[in-house]
């Protein structure tokens, strides 16, 4: 009977041939046990299959020896296990215990009188093993942590346990005389398999994907099944007066302590001390949320089947229904209260920002259209860290937000009162001042002095500077992110002026930051609608004057502006990645260029700057091949001219990049050498083929500077060590030239020898070298 085992557990069903696997697994002194338990379990199937005298004893002896096991096998299982499991454990071994003490009791009421002994001393023991089983199962590793969540489990099986109360009624006792259920003790025995669905709801409800999975629960699940399906079955044939002690069906309670017994020689799996209620955890499937609610619409049609010719309903359903009523309410009113806590929770994700505890940007924009609405004094200080990146790079991220914790702790405690400080992503913040306590500068001081490193921490070199812009609000802004657009402009101005300082934003500010950011847009479109063009400037040769190369110059013809030298709108094409289009175009123009003159004057090359971060594309190489095959230009005919910042930055795999155009045949040039790092090892790895002394030194000859000489003319033999051709840039003048000339420079460019010039004027300059051939 299935009061006389009040053990239960959870999981869904799994194989039950683990159990075997679990048992191969232990020493010889720990198979002992399970082995002994099997047997017994096989010789008393035997018996009652057999029908051999005796069937009943045999049957109730068996079930006391295997559940006698199995809490022994639990009790070593609680002590074997880390804490967190062993309160598991230990409610278990009193669940197998109780089975146990309940099995003797209805063996000893069993033999001292006739009939089936529901007494209430066999009730009460198996309502003891019901709470100890359920608490069990609150206490598994899938389990919810919190009361809630145990809660919401708890109830869960109960519903489902209530609602299969008018269930089974229709089921099994519809023609069962009322006369046969007026006992209350073997109306509560008939409720065996409620209890047993009940506590495999919560078996399913706790087992949570995102949780390790335990072979151990896997196990007790099987047994939790055989419980059921043998309560089910017992129930049907008492309420038929079919069953007798010792019918076939007893033997299905032992096996399932069985499996609770083998399901202790599993370990715990790995990592399930890392798992926390916390993490994020996958939405659960549909079928594991309606779970609970899905047999109360077969309870609905149960009760109106069970209805009786007078229209009233059995007593038993009217009380499991208003029971139901009860805890569907106390089911729904907890998911409420979880609703408005998720709410909450959700409120301070969406407005809080989670690393520092600071507003987000969404509550500062909130904040600054409130204060504009009320019309008061209203400024913006808007403040990024200088170096972030370096200690990200250094540190780790990690450390780096430890730093942004430190640092949002420190601006909290410099603005106190006076502001309401945000947190608008990364490393930059902003503070509100709201009124007129206390002036943007002096607040902007005193972050700056707040964030100043404390003792040991610049050796560290982990406690980067910051800027500050502000931004107060007035006649020129219509809107919150007018204001947050000048705070922006100043914060940059503060960049560019060292950094670690404050900047307050000007007119004058605010007309070159629009008048910066409309050029950026414009130049967009310069690539697109052709307004670039090319100019070619001469490099000669200092010992004829004969042209021997044109470097390309690009130029933009801004539809407003006029024609913008390249000082104008190069650095804006580099800060915005537009470079890479610009410098393909130039490459694409140039080749196509020199296949015009090529053909009057083959000596003559072409020379492109191209940009430090296209060294970086993996696609230089076949930019460049692909300009010189659609112009038809050999690769001999292109020189590349490189910074020397750029080559001495450059990684192994732009050096790499470099030999290979270099194999191609294209020459490469360092353009403005001296005013890099000037590091002379660098020599040794670029596959350089000239230098470019930077016009700075050559102004100087004029003079008469005998560093600025002794500095052209060390440049022009280092060159000729590493075989080097030279070229001198601008040269404007004939003192210029004659000193580089004594110098022994063999090319010159500048002024002196050809402004830059249009395609059409450079080939009437390169007239008189075809006419001298």
């Amino acid at each position: 009977m299935s009061g006389r085992e009040p053990e239960q557990s959870f999981v869904p069903q799994q194989d039950a041939s683990r159990a075997v696997t679990a048992v191969a697994r232990r020493p010889l002194s720990g198979r002992v046990g399970p082995v002994a338990a099997a047997l017994v379990v096989l010789g008393e199937a035997s018996w009652l299959i057999a029908g051999l005298p005796g069937a009943a004893l045999v049957s109730d002896l068996g079930a006391m020896a295997v559940s006698s096991w199995a809490a022994f096998a639990c009790a070593r299982a609680a002590r074997r296990h880390p804490p967190p499991l062993r309160l598991f454990w230990t409610l278990l071994t009193v669940t197998m215990a109780l089975a146990g003490v309940g099995r003797i009791l209805w063996t000893v009421a069993r033999l001292g009188g006739p009939g089936l002994p529901n007494t209430p001393l066999v009730g009460g023991i198996f309502t003891a093993g019901i709470v100890t089983g359920t608490a069990a199962l609150l206490c598994s590793l899938a389990a919810p942590r919190s009361l809630v969540g145990q809660a919401r489990t708890l109830l869960d099986g109960v519903i489902v346990g209530l609602a299969l109360i008018p269930i089974g009624w229709v089921v099994v006792f519809r023609d069962i005389a009322a006369a046969d259920l007026a006992d209350p003790l073997r109306t509560f025995g008939l409720l065996y398999p409620m209890f047993d669905l009940m506590q495999l709801t919560i078996l399913v409800a706790v087992a949570a994907p995102a949780r390790p999975r335990w072979r151990a629960l896997a196990l007790i699940g099987v047994s939790l099944g055989i419980r059921a399906t043998a309560d089910a079955i017992y129930v049907s044939l008492v309420a038929h007066g079919s069953y007798a002690p010792g019918h076939p069906i007893d033997v299905w309670w032992p096996l399932s302590y069985l499996l609770i017994g083998a399901a202790t020689g599993y370990p715990p799996p790995p990592g399930w001390e890392e798992t926390e209620e916390t993490t994020e955890s996958p939405l659960p499937p549909w079928w594991r949320v309606a779970m609970p609610y899905l047999p109360v619409g077969g309870a609905i049609v149960a009760v109106v089947l069970a209805r009786q010719p007078t229209g009233q309903s059995p007593h038993l359903i009217f009380v499991a229904m208003m029971a139901l009523l009860g805890v569907l309410a106390l089911r729904q009113g907890l998911a409420a209260n979880e609703n408005l806590r998720l709410a909450a929770r959700l409120r301070r994700l969406a407005y809080t920002d989670q690393l520092t505890g600071l507003a987000n940007r969404l509550t500062f924009n909130r904040r600054l259209r409130r204060a504009l609405r009320a019309g008061g004094p209203v400024a913006v200080l808007l403040l990024d860290l200088d170096g972030f990146k370096q200690v990200n790079d250094r540190f780790g991220h990690a450390a780096g937000d430890r730093l942004l914790t430190t640092i949002a702790e420190r601006m909290r405690d410099a603005v106190g009162d006076d502001g309401s400080i945000a947190r608008l992503g990364g490393d930059e913040f902003a503070v509100l001042i709201d009124g007129d306590r206390v002036s943007p500068e002096q607040l902007a001081q005193r972050l700056l002095v707040a964030l100043e490193p404390l003792p040991g921490e610049e050796d560290l070199g982990a406690h980067p500077s910051a800027s500050i812009g502000i931004a107060e609000y007035g006649p020129q802004h219509a809107s919150h992110t007018d204001l947050l657009r000048d705070a922006d402009i100043a914060m940059y101005a503060a960049k560019a002026a060292g950094k670690s300082a404050y900047q307050t934003c000007t007119p004058g500010l605010r007309e070159s930051a629009v008048s910066r950011a409309e050029l950026i847009a414009d130049l967009r479109r310069a690539v697109d609608e052709g307004q670039l063009l090319m100019e070619f400037q001469p490099i000669v040769d200092l010992a004829t004057g004969t042209v021997r190369s044109a470097e390309a110059l690009v130029r933009w013809r801004h539809p407003r502006l006029g024609v913008l030298p390249p000082a104008r709108f190069l650095p804006l094409a580099e800060e915005t990645g537009l470079i890479l289009a610009i410098d393909r175009w130039v490459i694409r123009q140039a080749c196509r260029a020199a296949a015009t003159w090529r053909p009057h004057a083959p000596e003559v090359t072409v020379a492109v700057n191209i940009a430090a971060a296209h060294l970086q594309r993996p696609d230089l190489i076949a930019t460049v091949t692909g300009a010189t095959s659609a112009a038809g230009l050999a690769p001999r005919a292109l020189t590349l001219e490189l910074t020397e910042s750029a080559l001495i930055e450059g990684s192994e795999v732009v050096l790499e990049r470099l030999h290979q155009l270099r194999e191609l045949g294209v020459r490469i040039a360092i353009d403005d050498f001296g005013t890099g790092y000037s590091s002379l090892s660098y020599l040794h790895r670029i596959p350089a083929t000239e230098l470019k002394i930077d016009r700075s030194f050559v102004s100087r000859l004029d003079a008469g500077d005998p560093r600025a000489y002794a500095t052209v003319e060390m440049v022009n033999r280092l060159a000729g060590a590493f075989d080097l051709a030279v070229v001198a840039e601008g040269v404007e003048t004939g003192t210029q030239h004659e000193a580089v000339t004594a110098i022994g420079c063999l090319h010159g460019q500048g002024w002196r020898y050809g402004r830059p010039a249009t395609l059409s004027e450079l080939l009437a300059m390169l007239a008189p070298i075809d006419a001298a051939r």
